[in-house]
Formats: structure tokens, sequence, C-alpha cells
């Protein structure tokens, strides 16, 4: 009897669960090895039927992977993924640094796509392109004519093959073409670095990836790290990445052979994550900034940091991911991620917020406090919350999930004004406005006091309403983001970035930290 097709990727895929878990998650029970394939066969009985009798043809692809497999793994807890081909392939691209494109970052809105920023050594800035230019033509489709979505899945499409654009140049009426090829183009994951103040750097660092450290560490070099005074380190809206990456920053700042992390699992091995020699290392006092979207491997360096009394936590709670992932390749180039284990700060906290309804629904995972030398496997397993935890100079330390700062300082909240009028691009539209009447603006430029009266005109031309309760408050913001928009159109996003962090009142309220850091840091 010939096996249906179906069913072979059924099995197939079975036995590569069992061959990934025979290599991951020892055998630690009396369960028969085979029950997974009895299971799967189970379901390949269950999806032959269904594709015997339903009323119209199933498409086997979509039934299994975007049906029984992730919807098997979403029953687990949310960070269990299958990954498409497309997703496998974009993981190791972020997981390298790197993005098949042009290297551009743009401002988009219906209708229009202005350039913000383009990559040093990127097609895009081969080809001349820079701040301002406004793509008016994408393979001979007029910009003006698409909707949003439209626009967005065409500059999507365009990434991957060779393209021409309609390009006009700030103070030009004609576009000129360009024929752009895509290339691997280098992602930095310090995406803002400058000068706080006289002897203070910030650095933002986005992601956790292969190359981070060293960026850090050229960053810092680069300011002239000698006659730093100290870092503003933001980790606001690091969703994370690569462990080993966080635990190579972590190297920059601790001492050698420093502990950082513990990863442990019901049935994978302890594996301990400890600070090596740097090539450099940096001494200067350090504020962490971090916020609700600080997650995983950003939250690793930030406990570190702060359990080794390094640094000066700011900010709001962390989010709570502190689950070890393994990523496996599967047939026909796409790949799994499960949740394999967790991880555990050098005091013994879980970073894991509890998460009900899941496979993560314990009330805690928090380890007791550990004995100098001691890690995660040494603790017993029904530990709870209930343990004291604390830095290496005995300053409490709070767990049941995520990094509380030692310092509280509230984000930014908009109001539903602003909201609006940045989700449908009112200021850059502004800007753009201001620029063609007026001509290039300085980089000390200052908005004048009419500029404001001139943008509410121009909402009230377009029937916008402009509410009187939100006006009147938000003047010294909407004076902000109109200077950051001309920033950035005359003299590119990374000057923007600047101006926008230095008007942010939760990094200025965390930059004013560093006289108090020594006093801050002391056991209470």
């Amino acid at each position: 009897m010939k096996i249906p097709d179906t069913v072979l990727r059924i099995l197939l895929f079975a036995a590569a669960l069992l061959l990934y878990a025979s290599q991951c998650f020892p055998q630690t029970s009396s369960e028969p090895p085979d029950d997974v394939a009895a299971q799967a066969s189970k379901f390949a009985t269950l999806l032959g039927a269904i594709e015997e009798h339903y009323v119209e043809p199933v498409d086997p692809d979509h039934a299994i992977f975007d049906g029984g497999i992730r919807g098997m793994l979403s029953a687990l807890d949310p960070f269990c993924a299958f990954l498409d081909r497309d997703q496998f392939e974009l993981l190791k691209q972020q997981a390298r640094g790197e993005a098949l494109g042009f290297g551009s970052i743009l401002y988009v809105s219906p209708g229009k796509a202005v350039i913000l920023q383009t990559t040093e050594g990127s097609p895009s800035a081969r080809a001349g392109l820079g701040p301002g230019d406004d793509i008016v033509e994408i393979n001979g489709q007029r910009v003006s004519r698409l909707d949003f979505e439209s626009l967005i899945d065409l500059l999507k499409n365009s990434r991957s093959h060779p393209v021409r654009l309609g390009v006009i140049h700030p103070g030009r009426v004609v576009a000129q073409d360009f024929d752009l090829n895509p290339a691997e183009v280098a992602l930095p994951s310090v995406d803002k670095a400058f000068l706080w103040s006289p002897g203070v750097a910030y650095l933002h660092v986005s992601s956790f990836e292969a190359k981070t450290p060293q960026e850090i560490a050229g960053a810092l070099d680069r300011l002239d790290a000698p006659r730093l005074k100290g870092l503003l380190l933001d980790l606001r809206d690091n969703h994370g990445g690569m462990v080993d990456a966080a635990v190579g920053a972590a190297s920059l700042f601790l001492q050698p052979d420093a502990l950082v992390l513990t990863t442990y699992g019901r049935a994978m091995p302890e594996k301990v994550y400890r600070t090596s020699p740097p090539s450099h290392r940096y001494d200067l006092p350090i504020v962490v900034l971090v916020n609700s979207n600080t997650a995983s491997a950003a939250e690793v360096l930030a406990a570190a940091l702060q359990e080794h009394d390094r640094a000066l936590i700011a900010g709001e709670p962390t989010y709570g991911k502190g689950v070890v992932q393994s990523v496996m390749e599967l047939s026909e180039q796409t790949g799994l991620a499960l949740t394999a284990g967790q991880y555990f700060t050098p005091s013994g906290r879980s970073i894991q917020r509890p998460l009900p309804g899941t496979g993560l629904t314990f009330a805690s995972l928090d380890q007791p406090a550990l004995p100098k030398g001691k890690t995660a496997k040494d603790a017993s397993p029904g530990a709870t919350a209930a343990r004291a935890f604390h830095t290496d100079d005995g300053r409490p330390v709070t767990s049941g999930g995520g990094i509380t700062p030692d310092v509280a300082i509230p984000g930014l909240t908009l109001d539903p004004w602003l909201t609006f009028l940045n989700q449908r691009g009112y200021l850059t539209g502004f800007a753009e406005e201001y620029l063609s009447t007026h001509g290039e603006v300085a980089e000390s430029f200052e908005p004048p006091p009419d500029m404001l009266a001139d943008f509410r005109a121009g909402l009230e031309r377009n029937h916008v309403r402009v509410p009187e309760e939100y006006w009147s408050v938000d003047q010294d913001y909407l004076k902000l983001r109109l200077k950051v928009e001309l920033t950035n159109l005359v003299f590119g996003l990374t000057r923007g970035d600047e101006l926008e962090t230095k008007g942010d009142p939760q990094a200025q309220q965390a930059a004013s930290l560093f006289p108090r850091i020594a006093q801050l840091l002391k056991r209470h």
C-alpha cells in the first residue's frame, strides 16, 4: 500500500522531533520513546480523513504547518514557534546582524515615501541617496496613487529584487531614476551613540547580536572612552537576542570570571555563563535605562550589572522573559523554536514572569539565594518568591519575574491627540512643506514663535479638528517633534534621534542620577 505524501510528511516531521528530543532532552521517565510517533500517527489518520471527505480540497502545507503544528505549539507557551522558510531565514539574518535590502530607513505614509537615512556602504548610499530624498515611483508605480498598505507591500516585495526608483532630491522638481540591486546590509545593534553632555556617553542598544560587544566598545572608544565620566546605557525596547552577546557586553564592565547567569531546565544540562577578560574594560559609572519592552538577553545584562553593584538601573520594570529557546532546523528550510529552560541571575532570581494558562503557569521560578560558588542546579526545585535576594554588597532586589529598577522613572505617555498626529504623519508632512517654502534650516534651528500657529492652520485646512484641551498642554512636545522632523529631513536620522532622545523626560531624569550613583548603590 502506498503511503500518502501527507502522511509521509507528518511521520518525517515526527521523526525529526524525536531526533531533536533525543539530543536535547534525554529520557528521564518511563514514558515509551515512541509516544510522539504514536501521536503523530493519530494526527496523520485524522488529516487523511479530512483530505478525503472535507467539502473542499485541503492544502496539506496549510493544514500541517499553519494549523496542526502552530496550534500544538501555541498550547505550550508564547515563545514556542514554527518558523516557515522566510521566517527562519530572517532569524538567521538577524543573528548575523544583516538583512537583505537597500540600506535605507524610510518615512512612509499614504502616497508618500521619504528617505531619512542610508547605511554606509549600502546600495542606497552608493547610489547617492540621502535624507530628504522623496521616492515618487517604484518600478513604474506612482507612490502618490498607493494607499498605505499597498505601499508597504510594494516596499517589502522590492527588498529582495532589483528595483528602479524615481527620486526627487530636496530643492528639485524633476525625478531622477536610480537602479538598485539588493545586498546584505549590516544592521547596527548600537543604533544611537553620542555625548549626552561633556564626559557622559549615551548608547542605545537595540538588540544583542554576535557583534554587539564589539559595537559597544567601538562606540565608547569613538566617544573618547578614557575621558568619559559616565555612561547612560539605554536598553529600552530591546527585546533581547543572543545570550552570549549579553555576556560579552557584561565582560566590558564586570571583573573577569564574574557570574552573569545560569541556564537550567527540567531535562537540559545546567550551563553557567561567566565574564571573560575583554580587550578593553570600562570602569566608568553606569546608569542603565529600561522599560516594559526590555526583555530576555537585555534583562540578563541589566540583572548582572545590578546584582554586582556595577550599575544603577532606572526606568520601569522590565518585561520578564527568561526562558532558553532551542532552535532546530527542519526539512524544507523551516525551523522550530522550543522552550527548554530558564535564565537565573547571579543571585538565583528567575527572570521569567509567570504566564497563567500556559506551560509557564508556575507562581515563581525563583531559586533560593545561593552560597558563593553555587549555581541554580544546587538550589531546591520547590523554592518560591518568599526568598530574599541581594546584590553583592547586600542591597535587596525584588523577585517574581523581570527586573525592578533601583530608581523608578515613568516613561512618556502620549495623549490620544499626539498619538493621532504621529500615526497620520502630519508632523513630518508639515516639515516637508516648511522646507519647500523656507529652504533648508540650520543645525542650530529652533522653531520660531509662529510655527505652531502655521501648523495648526495647516491642520484646519485639511479639516483636522484641533482639541483645545490637548493643544494647550502639548506645545513643548510639538515644538520638539517639529524640530526633530526638520532635522531628520535635512541632516539625517542620526542627528534627529539625538535631539529627540535629549528631549525625552525619562532619559533626562536618568542622566540626572550620575552625581548620586555612589549614594544610591550603597546598602541601606
